[in-house]
């Protein structure tokens, strides 16, 4: 049960949007640049980092989330995303990624354990300074989502086939396609 009044069976940020629309359109803002703006990375990869990010933090809502946009962009290879969130030194993904991952992982729990070898690792293996760049951003706010839907206490299914529309509306539509004064319809939050 959340900690604040949400409408029901709204799960995770969306419970959050709806009932507190005036940070839905700064928080989706972020996302949408975040994990669909110009980069050199993919959306599947961002939505994998992100997704890595989350479940790191142990935010349910967000992994099943992001790791559901993630498997829609990446199509025949999303079997991938499962492999990062078990295991990313093991994953089966291209040597710039897992050093990206290691270096969002590092923000996850510091940032300031980001170190210049960590930054020389990725770039020998072809990352450049925007994937750096978005890597740690990712991450960063990541962690402020992910603080922003579990220190509320929203709720979450735990079944990954929970996400899979939603996850495939994220990947064709983006962030800004959200509507959640849809969502909001009567409910109104307590004053």
């Amino acid at each position: 049960m959340a900690h604040i009044s949400l409408p029901e069976g709204v799960p995770g940020i969306r419970g959050l949007m709806a009932a507190y629309p005036e940070a839905q359109k700064p928080l989706c803002d972020i996302a949408e640049a975040l994990l669909r703006g110009p980069s050199s990375l993919t959306p599947g990869e961002r939505e994998t980092i992100a997704a890595y990010v989350s479940a790191g933090n142990q935010c349910n809502y967000c992994c099943q989330s992001h790791a559901a946009a993630a498997r829609a962009h990446l199509g025949d290879q999303a079997g991938t995303v499962d492999q990062v969130i078990a295991d990313a030194a093991s994953a089966e993904v291209s040597p710039k990624l897992n050093a990206l991952l290691a270096i969002a992982d590092k923000v996850r729990r510091d940032g300031k354990l980001v170190t210049a070898e960590d930054v020389e690792k990725a770039r020998a293996e072809g990352a450049d300074d925007k994937a750096i760049h978005d890597t740690v951003l990712i991450a960063a706010a990541f962690c402020m989502f992910n603080r922003y839907v579990d220190g509320l206490g929203t709720s979450s299914s735990r079944d990954p086939a929970d996400y899979v529309e939603g996850g495939k509306r994220l990947a064709q539509q983006g962030y800004h396609a959200l509507d959640y004064a849809k969502i909001r319809g009567d409910w109104q939050r307590p004053s």
